[in-house]
């Protein structure tokens, strides 16, 4: 692989209009991306023969409720060949909490995708089976957003519940 942070400067060359900012800290490479570009950058550091980032290490988001946009999704990418690692960053805004989903590229993402679902209601085109992970069905809201109301009762499930007598 070249030098340290040419993934940097291939991602804004290739995908120019897809790349938004980067930064490096304590060896740690960020990239910002634009969300329409996520799929198409992820597979590219996968299969490109210069990085090869063929794990999927981590997948999460943050909410950042009052700022400019809500959510960032948040990918940690492993090159096992070059031991290195790269963290895409995808910006959304409330209304837009949207993704593709990246378990045609790393299985992995399935998990990942259903947990940021159930915690954070966003979405991922094209995942196979988008269901709560966590959280039983009928749980009402995402608990990880910020605005979640921490006193929020939820739907008595289980023994003695409304549903389980339904069920009988």
């Amino acid at each position: 692989m070249k030098e340290e942070g040419s993934v940097f400067e291939k991602i804004k060359e290739k995908f120019p209009e897809g790349f938004i900012s980067r930064h490096s800290f304590r060896g740690d490479d960020t990239i910002i991306i634009h969300r329409e570009y996520l799929y198409r950058i992820a597979e590219y550091l996968k299969e490109s023969e210069e990085f090869r980032f063929n794990i999927l290490m981590d997948l999460t988001a943050v909410d950042y409720l009052g700022r400019g946009y809500r959510f960032e999704v948040v990918y940690h990418l492993y090159s096992m060949d070059f031991n290195r690692r790269v963290r895409l960053k995808v910006p959304l805004l409330e209304r837009e909490a949207v993704v593709d989903s990246l378990v045609p590229l790393w299985s992995c993402a399935n998990w990942y995708e259903r947990e940021v679902w159930d915690m954070f209601g966003i979405r991922f085109n094209g995942h196979p089976h988008l269901k709560r992970i966590l959280l039983y069905e009928e749980f009402e809201g995402h608990p990880l957003r910020k605005d979640y109301p921490i006193d929020k009762r939820q739907p008595l499930i289980g023994p003695g519940s409304k549903e389980d007598r339904n069920r009988k």
